[in-house]
């Protein structure tokens, strides 16, 4: 699986990505219109092709032009981050990680979350799935 923001991703390259997961798919003009203190047009579909042999986007041909997507979803990126979150941080221990997570001051859960995340934990100990968890918080999300 391809990541979001692999090493070496230049900063434009993590703005194209942001525009393109906001707006689903977009033409290179279209992202050249999005960007801040944008490049010239051929500037742009340069680095669009950059992102596309690096797997991170892909194209499909509409009415003569090529629309640039996302290869993965949002779901599959962030869940691609976390874990390596995990790897990197906390040597595979999602205990520690999740520890973390409740004893941080910015990401402690309201008692709402504590609670959806107790049912998940249940859910989690009686199915055995192999997939996301019925209410995976990374459906859903957004690219921020």
């Amino acid at each position: 699986m391809t990541k979001l923001l692999p090493k070496g991703s230049s900063r434009r390259e993590r703005q194209i990505m942001t525009i393109l997961y906001e707006r689903g798919h977009a033409t290179v003009a279209e992202v050249q219109e999005a960007l801040p203190d944008p490049p010239g047009y051929s500037a742009v579909r340069r680095l669009v092709a950059i992102l596309e042999e690096k797997g991170q986007v892909k194209h499909a041909e509409q009415e003569g032009r090529y629309v640039y997507s996302p290869a993965e979803t949002w779901s599959q990126v962030s869940k691609s981050a976390i874990e390596q979150v995990v790897e990197s941080f906390f040597g595979g221990s999602v205990e520690s990680a999740v520890a973390t997570l409740l004893t941080s001051q910015k990401t402690r859960p309201s008692e709402d979350e504590l609670q959806r995340l107790e049912a998940l934990i249940q859910r989690a100990r009686t199915e055995d799935t192999g997939g996301p968890v019925q209410g995976d918080a990374a459906e859903g999300g957004t690219a921020q």
